[in-house]
């Protein structure tokens, strides 16, 4: 193993994430063995494939959302998923440049190295958590996380038939999610041309995109004082 560490770690003795897998594999051995092995040697693992930790170039910062969906059950609390778990998605997909963008768009973070370049902290971690959704003045839900991810995945997909079975809901609620926002914001949200042939589908209006930035900045800026202000009245004391 030492011979074929040292024949694939540069100059720098790094060891990239890719290398140390294909290693494995062509002695079929343990991945974490090749990892304790480069450790002892010195040699440091670079270019995590996740994107956890080193560099790529041109990596891609599209949002995917078939990716995100299969992503999903797997995360904890924590907007996590295992290694393991994304590594086995991303072979399924679009490889790994597509699920890295995903991991960074959605603030995903990968837990459990393989290779066991990044442990777990003992002890339990206090965070907060903020949920932010729009209502009327009658305490109706206007607009909101679900509502966003219906008007996300209709843009990435061209129909709303696709979003519903990709979002594991039915035609009707998806449409029913649409026409609320549209009543309730005064406005046309999408628009749709029947057939199948070339540009047939579900587009997007640009009120609707406007939404969906609105919200989203309202979400990161409410996360980033909430977060800030934990940290003064619950951790500097």
């Amino acid at each position: 193993m030492e011979e074929f560490i040292l024949k694939l770690a540069n100059e720098d003795k790094k060891l990239s994430c890719a290398a140390a897998f294909k290693i494995a594999k062509e002695l079929d051995i343990d991945i974490l063995e090749v990892g304790k092995k480069a450790d002892e040697m010195g040699i440091k693992i670079s270019n995590c494939e996740l994107g956890q930790f080193g560099k790529f170039k041109h990596d891609t910062q599209k949002d995917d959302i078939d990716i995100f969906l299969k992503i999903k059950p797997f995360l904890d609390e924590k907007n996590r998923i295992n290694c393991m778990e994304a590594r086995n998605i991303a072979k399924q997909t679009k490889g790994f440049k597509a699920i890295r963008g995903v991991l960074k768009s959605h603030k995903i973070d990968v837990k459990y190295c393989k290779l066991g370049c990044f442990k777990e902290k003992k002890g339990k971690k206090v965070v907060v958590k903020t949920k932010i959704w729009i209502e009327n003045s009658d305490g109706e839900l206007l607009f909101g996380k679900g509502k966003t991810e219906v008007l996300d995945v209709i843009d990435q997909t061209g129909s709303i038939k696709k979003a519903a079975e990709l979002l594991d809901m039915n035609y009707k609620k998806c449409w029913n999610h649409l026409k609320i926002l549209e009543k309730n914001f005064d406005n046309e949200l999408f628009e749709t041309k029947p057939g199948g042939g070339k540009g047939a589908g579900t587009s997007l209006k640009p009120k609707a995109h406007e939404l969906m930035k609105a919200y989203k900045q309202l979400q990161a800026d409410i996360e980033e004082f909430s977060n800030k202000r934990f940290k003064e009245l619950f951790l500097n004391k």
